[in-house]
């Protein structure tokens, strides 16, 4: 690891980025390690976190800018998006787990990628993503 990598952990990290309506961006990332650097480093307390429930899936984030609220219905696109990457793509209406970032933990000794999280809502949503990533 080169030095310019210790000091910036973010390098590399690789994600699929969604625009959503009223300018809200989401990030779903593309393998464990991105999930755990967007979920613990890059998402803030005020972004939204989602993951469908009890299957394989990226980790989305929805970002929230200062004093900006997301509506139910930008939270269930963004659910949708967590729907979309993973297992249960195929799978009809599928249960996601949203949570404010600020309520996402990782676990002492727990494998890339594997956190826990509190005060969840569950979404129910077809998997679907927006038509053009960005």
């Amino acid at each position: 690891m080169t030095e310019k990598a210790a000091r910036d952990p973010l390098k590399g990290l690789k994600v699929h980025e969604y625009l959503l309506p009223g300018g809200f961006r989401v990030w779903a990332g593309k393998t464990d390690e991105d999930n755990e650097l967007l979920s613990l480093k890059v998402a803030r307390a005020n972004d939204w976190w989602f993951h469908v429930r009890g299957m394989p899936g990226s980790h989305v984030v929805l970002f929230v800018e200062k004093g900006a609220e997301p509506d139910r219905e930008t939270l269930k696109k963004a659910a949708a998006i967590a729907a979309w990457h993973s297992k249960a793509r195929e799978g009809g209406t599928v249960a996601v787990s949203a949570v404010l970032a600020q309520n996402v933990s990782k676990p002492r000794g727990a494998k890339a990628g594997t956190v826990s999280i509190t005060r969840e809502t569950v979404l129910k949503v077809r998997p679907e993503i927006p038509r053009e990533e960005k």
